[in-house]
């Protein structure tokens, strides 16, 4: 930043009212930036939206954050809600993938491996033979269903990486990168030719990312940590502001909007960009080359819709003792998974009843997260009934859907990556 405003602060624009726009936007005035938060719409905190009624507690969006590093955790404290982070039930600790119709739940130690009905006798003495693989050559792409199938067998592909793919990213694992979706699997071979040496030599734990006693998310749900923020930039916000264009003139960015909101002679010595791929894609620029950031268009986008259903306890008849239940593509379901929201964190529930949130849709099955409310219920309600026992209506419902949820880290997705760094190397 070559200049600065009359007061003597450089003038920065955050672009972007989400949970990453919000942080940066606060870490900037916390250093001394003047700075100003454009938000297209009505509200900020993006995909975190938390809804409380009648004694039940849903996200629209995550659910949990995991354990925050330094930098994260110092902003926590900064805007006061580090002390009200609340920590998952012990029960969480267990997760369960569905089999042949039934929950089962996933190994987390060699001997659960060896007596879990999860993986057939012959998958198991596949594993085995991890680390008699070889590992693949340093620059080569390759898939996450080809990664895990080389390494530990399809039956492996099927009922661990495939469910966990579809988890996290709501993805397909024959088109996301091993490289970028999942870089510690990608690490451990790279760096110890064996996921099972490298495990053993990190730590178990460490090598399969975030347990659930690591995670943690707040008594009035995630929803806190954008308010939080938000009342931190307080007048520094301006809402139902897009930004359409920016423009560069000499060492100055100037803005403009889509309905003639902004004054298009207030120069600005920055810019952050903390809107999705789609819409940076989408911007209109002037005074540098056209549309630099419109490769990044060809990022790829999946649907998924939420859908939290109350029930009362007795209407339930699988035990809920663990965090959630994800569901693999060969066992033919609607749903991706089931997170049991009320065994997960406390007061997501009334007494006596319990809390499920489901999610569907994603690469598996877009146009069901796209059918309407009515279909998703009647899809998750079924599946429900056959793999937790449920029975009855539900006492309470909330349903969001996004049709651009997830970006997707397909196989040319480092290409989209090296793009966006040479622009900011380009323009600091």
């Amino acid at each position: 930043m070559t200049t600065t405003t009359r007061s003597g602060r450089p003038q920065v624009a955050v672009i972007g009212g989400g949970i990453a726009g919000l942080s940066a936007a606060c870490t900037l005035g916390d250093i001394g930036v003047d700075v100003t938060l454009f938000e297209a719409g009505d509200r900020v905190g993006g995909v975190i939206q938390t809804e409380q009624r009648g004694g039940f507690l849903a996200e629209a969006g995550p659910n949990s954050l995991a354990a925050p590093p330094e930098p994260v955790m110092q902003l926590l404290e900064t805007v006061g809600i580090a002390s009200r982070r609340i920590a998952p039930a012990p029960v969480a600790k267990s997760r369960f993938v569905v089999r042949g119709g039934r929950p089962i739940a996933l190994p987390t130690s060699p001997g659960e491996l060896i007596r879990s009905d999860l993986l057939s006798t012959g998958a198991k003495l596949r594993l085995l033979g991890e680390p008699l693989v070889g590992a693949a050559p340093a620059r080569h792409e390759e898939s996450v269903a080809s990664f895990v199938r080389r390494r530990l067998g399809g039956e492996a592909l099927d009922y661990l990486a495939d469910p966990f793919v579809a988890g996290i990213f709501a993805g397909d694992p024959e088109r996301l990168s091993i490289r970028h979706a999942l870089p510690k699997l990608h690490g451990l071979e790279a760096q110890f030719g064996s996921l099972f040496k490298g495990a053993i030599a990190k730590g178990f734990s460490k090598a399969n990312g975030p347990r659930a006693d690591t995670l943690f998310t707040f008594p009035d749900g995630l929803a806190e940590m954008p308010a939080a923020l938000a009342r931190r930039l307080e007048d520094r916000i301006r809402l139902n502001t897009a930004i359409a264009g920016i423009r560069r003139v000499g060492e100055g960015w100037y803005l403009t909007g889509d309905r003639n909101q902004l004054d298009p002679l207030h120069r600005y010595d920055g810019i952050v960009l903390a809107i999705p791929a789609y819409r940076l894609a989408g911007l209109a620029w002037e005074g540098i080359e056209a549309r630099p950031l419109i490769d990044l268009a060809s990022i790829r986008y999946v649907p998924v819709a939420s859908l939290s259903l109350g029930f009362p306890r007795a209407a339930v008849r699988h035990r809920l003792d663990g965090f959630g239940m994800l569901v693999p593509r060969v066992e033919n379901r609607k749903i991706l998974g089931t997170l049991f929201t009320s065994s997960l964190f406390p007061g997501r529930a009334p007494a006596g009843f319990v809390n499920l949130t489901t999610l569907v849709g994603g690469a598996r099955n877009p146009g069901l997260a796209l059918a309407g409310q009515a279909a998703i219920r009647t899809a998750v309600l079924g599946d429900l009934e056959e793999l937790l026992g449920i029975t009855g209506a539900p006492v309470f419902e909330s349903f969001r859907c996004w049709p651009k949820a997830i970006p997707q880290y397909d196989l040319a997705y480092g290409e989209c990556l090296g793009r966006a760094d040479r622009v900011e190397r380009e323009w600091p």
